[in-house]
């Protein structure tokens, strides 16, 4: 019964909840980015590289043979445009990451920039001391 509780305390506990949310999100981030490389970004290149897809590029090391039904040999290949989309939508991630970083370190640059008031009380004192300097 112990164990129960401690695994309740643990899983609970604030950074395992954020990390949790963070994993969720991410996940749909990724599905985002890979649309967005798939669907936006890459018919565009395979046009102007004169139609390539390059998902459907490979190597092909042994051919599929389907001469015999009972023994059907799958094809045998490299997927190197699959490697090529992935590479495409890894620097689109970190670029998007780098953007969203460079953008709170910018906010928190102003935040420290910006010199906070001193407090009431602090302002009155400082004028008290000043008028009895000049007596």
């Amino acid at each position: 019964m112990g164990m129960m509780k401690e695994f309740k305390e643990f899983a609970m506990r604030g950074n395992v909840l954020d990390m949790a949310v963070g994993i969720v999100i991410g996940g749909a981030f990724g599905k985002i980015v890979t649309s967005l490389v798939n669907d936006v970004i890459m018919p565009p290149i395979g046009m102007i590289t004169g139609g390539i897809d390059f998902s459907k590029m490979k190597w092909v090391l042994k051919p599929a043979d389907d001469s015999d039904p009972k023994h059907k040999i799958a094809e045998v290949a490299i997927h190197y445009g699959s490697f090529i989309n992935t590479i495409i939508t890894f620097i689109i991630v970190a670029f998007a990451i780098f953007i969203l970083i460079k953008a709170i370190n910018r906010l928190h640059k102003k935040e420290e920039a910006a010199p906070a008031a001193p407090p009431a009380d602090v302002v009155l004192l400082t004028e008290i001391r000043d008028l009895l300097k000049n007596k």
